[in-house]
Order: C-alpha cells, then structure tokens, then sequence
C-alpha cells in the first residue's frame, strides 16, 4: 500500500508512457487540504497522445482476450495499491467524505474487473456463422461470418462528480480497453490528482503487462481549444462524456461536423421523475418522502440520477407528503460541492425554479460559496406543463413536487417530459391500472424505469441501462454503465468466404 502521507503530485502529463510537463500551469481549488499545480493540456499532446493511441492499436487492437482481462485486472490491483492516496487527495480536491472516495474506488476495481470477466466469456463478441450453401437455387450462399471488433482510439473526458467510477479509469475507460480501444483520457481539472494516480496505476499496469504505451494517456487541465482537438482529431473514433448539457451539446455538435463524424456517447442531464400513484400515496406517504428526501439529498445531490421532481395527486394525501418532506429535508445541513462552479450553477438554478410564476418556495435556506442546502418547492401540473424551464435539472439537492389535478393530467405530464435516465412509479396493488396508463410512456422517456424505489446509484451489472433518449444521453441506444457499455467501441465485421487463416482470433 502507498504511503499516503509520502505523496505529493508532480502535476504532469502522462503521454505515451511518458511523464511530461506542459508550459503553463493551473492550481487546483481543493475543498480543503493545500493546492497543487499541475501542467496546462495543449491541442500538441492532444496531437501526441492520439498518434501514439492510434499506433498501440496495431497491436492492443489485435490482442487476446486473455491479454485484455489480464491488463484490466492489473490496472484494478495497481488502483487497489494506491487506495490510501487516493482517498487522501480525493477528500481534498471533491469535499466527499472517506466511504464515499472508498465505495467509489470499489466500483472503478469492480467494473474493470466485470469486464475482464465479461470478455473472457466472450458473449459480447455475438458471434454468427452463415455456412455456405454451395448448392442453394437459383444462386448458392457463401460462407459469412460475423464478429464484433475494436474500432480505434478512444476520447475520454473525466466527469466532475465522479473522480474515480466516471473519469480517468471509469466505466468509458474500462469498456474501451475492454474492447480492444486505446484510450486518451482529458483529465477534469476538479480532481487533478486523483486522476494522477489512477494514471500511474494504469502506467503501471502498461509496463507490467508489456502493452504498447500508447495504450493509454491522460492530458490534464486546458481550455476549449484541447476538448475540441481532441474530439477533431481524425486518429479518433469514439467519444465518452459524462457532463452538463451544454458542454456535452458542444462537443456532440463539433463530432457530427467533422470531415469523417463520429458517435459521441454523451450522459447530459436528467431531473428523473417520480409518479407516486393515489394507493401508494396514502398508505405510505410520510415514508416516501423521507425515501425521496435521503435519495435528493445523498452525496449532496450531484448524482446524475438524482431524482428531483415528485409528481403526485393534488387532495390530503400530496398535503401530508408535502409536509413529510419538508420535515424530513429541514435538519439536513450544508454539504460542499465538488466545485464552486457547480454551487453557482445550483444557486442559480434555485433562482430560476423559485422566479417561475406558480411555484410555491416551501423549505429555502442559506447556499453561499461551496456550500449547498436542500430546497423544496411545488407547483400544479398546469404550471409545469407552462412552463418548460421546470422540466430542465438543478444539479443538486433541489426538489420540486407537481401537483396533478388527476391521473390523466399525471400521464399528460408524463408525455411532456423529455429524455431521462431514470422514471419511477411507487404503486400498491390499487394502482396497477393506473400504472398500465403510465408505463407506455415512461418507456418512451427513459433508459430505466424503477418500481417502489430511489433511482439514486446505479448497479454495474449485465442489465444496467444508464442512458435514455435526448438530453438524457445523445445516443439511446448504448449505456455507459454495465457490460452493455463495451458496444459502444465495437462494430460488426462480416467475412465473406474467408481462409480460417485470415480470419480474426475470436473466429478462427
């Protein structure tokens, strides 16, 4: 185990396998604990570490499975070693507490580890073989196979609210190296140094396993300029993206107007309602709003599937739930924020919920620098519908309950929300029909629907969708969390008549 108190960064670059410093530096704005410097990314190592990618392909591309799993479990045990710093400068830079860096840790170690298992099975490759029908009328059949494959060089951008499970060796990371994709990672300038070590873990993990060192670089820090070279440069295939709508809307738009376009797997926002039915309500409704007020609350409310509107049938019932929640999120304290810009940005989205006519401030407090408290406010269903600003999220523990003048008006609120992550229903057996009315329309909105549960957290599973229609993610059709995620990287190759001695590994 590293000496945690021995570590202090070196605030450089990781390209190629080599360490580099760039000409300008930035400091980093830690919660607490000192501020270290770290180098300035540039559009030139974002230059560098692609070709370098692109030529560890030529050999990582055309690896073993067994080779793949051995580097992500190696990757996983040199993070494992490097725990103690990790948590320590984690804390520091993010504000969240020790569990919260160490469960976060045990998630990045278990999904790559998932995937190492997942490859070597080999499901994932969706094998098909068409045998040739020599003698087929009027016109035979060749033999056609069909494999998945690596398509390239992968960009990585780290997220803000994930230092560990969503940046430098997280879910995009770990399903792109999984596939056989070399990776280049920018690094989020609000954790620097923990994305540093898990850089010198997977270094670490390169040069044990004798991969190509190409396989993987981290660029820190930088403006504009280095997210548009990165997802510009034609060595690069893919991108993976975990954050606002307008940064992520940018770069998606930059990937489309390139000469050759490319998917950008983006996971931009989602405020993932709650319907709570008539039966469920009045049998359990205090219990459901201190449910809601621990899930709007946890970590601060910077979790993506935070769920921040409650919608509900206007009459006692949605009086006493209100009154619940309000009394459940009234003790709760100010928590930090992972950075000053997402507390602004929570502060100013409580002023844009609290200026919309109709809205009913119930439970307000004091939110100033990187401090956040929870906020609570309610509105009528006709005001939402009115009003398409409530539909967008606040990134943080603000909660906005919609009173529905019925279940027809539940169902047309349904119909107006956009993209989601996550919809839930909390229903009792009463309310099954009314559930029927739901459902076809929340599968239509999101990625993963919940029954009599919190959507906060997300299982790394074989099942897992974490994505949705638009602006939830840009592409609905993938997942950035579970095995599902490896898709993203591969594309379907047939082989037509091929000598078994050509044919790729997995089909020989």
């Amino acid at each position: 185990m590293l000496d945690k108190s021995t570590f202090t960064p070196h605030g450089k670059h990781l390209i190629a396998g080599e360490w580099v410093a760039g000409d300008a530096t930035f400091s980093s704005e830690p919660a607490h604990g000192p501020a270290h410097d770290y180098s300035v990314g540039t559009p030139a190592l974002v230059d560098a570490a692609c070709i370098a990618a692109e030529e560890a392909f030529w050999s990582y591309g055309y690896s073993t499975r067994e080779e793949r799993a051995k580097f992500l479990n190696a990757i996983a045990d040199e993070i494992d070693a490097r725990g103690d710093a990790i948590t320590e400068i984690g804390t520091q830079e993010t504000g969240l507490p020790e569990a919260r860096l160490q469960g976060e840790r045990g998630r990045t170690v278990g999904q790559l580890r998932l995937f190492a298992d997942h490859i070597v099975k080999g499901d994932y490759l969706d094998r098909r073989h068409d045998k040739a029908l020599p003698d087929r009328e009027p016109l035979p059949r060749p033999d056609l196979q069909l494999v998945q494959r690596p398509i390239g060089p992968i960009a990585v951008f780290g997220a803000s609210n994930f230092p560990l499970a969503f940046s430098t060796a997280g879910g995009d990371t770990a399903s792109a190296l999984a596939a056989g994709c070399p990776v280049v990672v920018k690094g989020h300038s609000a954790h620097p140094g923990t994305g540093e070590i898990v850089a010198e873990a997977i270094h670490a993990a390169i040069q044990s396993c004798g991969m190509h060192p190409g396989v993987f670089s981290l660029i820190q820090g930088g403006k504009r300029d280095v997210g548009t070279a990165l997802v510009q440069h034609p060595l690069i295939k893919a991108v993976g993206f975990t954050g606002s709508l307008g940064g992520g809307r940018a770069l998606f738009d930059l990937c489309a107007q390139r000469d050759e376009p490319i998917p950008f797997f983006g996971e931009l926002g989602s405020v993932n309602p709650m319907f709570l039915l008539p039966e469920a309500l009045k049998a359990r409704g205090a219990a459901l709003a201190e449910g809601w007020a621990g899930s709007l609350t946890m970590g601060a409310g910077q979790f993506c599937t935070n769920p921040g509107i409650a919608v509900v049938i206007d009459g006692p019932d949605a009086d006493a739930f209100i009154e619940a929640a309000t009394k459940a999120l009234e003790p709760m304290g100010a928590q930090t924020m992972l950075t000053d810009g997402i507390a602004s940005a929570y502060r100013q989205g409580r002023d844009r919920v609290a200026g919309v006519t109709g809205v009913q401030e119930l439970l307000t407090s004091t939110c100033d620098n990187r401090n956040a408290t929870p906020y609570l406010f309610a509105t009528t269903g006709k005001e939402w519908m009115d009003n398409e600003a409530l539909g967008e999220e606040v990134f943080g523990p603000l909660g906005l309950v919609v009173r529905a003048a019925d279940v027809d008006e539940m169902v047309t609120i349904a119909k107006s929300l956009k993209g989601q992550l996550t919809c839930t229903l909390h229903l009792e057996d009463g309310d099954t029909e009314d559930g029927k009315k739901l459902m076809p329309v929340l599968e239509r909105k999101a990625g993963r629907l919940l029954a009599n549960g919190f959507p906060t957290g997300v299982e790394v599973s074989d099942t897992m969708v974490h994505g949705g229609p638009y602006p939830a993610s840009t592409n609905f059709g993938a997942t950035s969390v579970g095995t599902m995620a490896i898709r993203r990287f591969l594309r379907p190759v047939c082989y037509q008549n091929m000598p078994a001695a050509l044919l790729p590994g997995d089909l020989a």
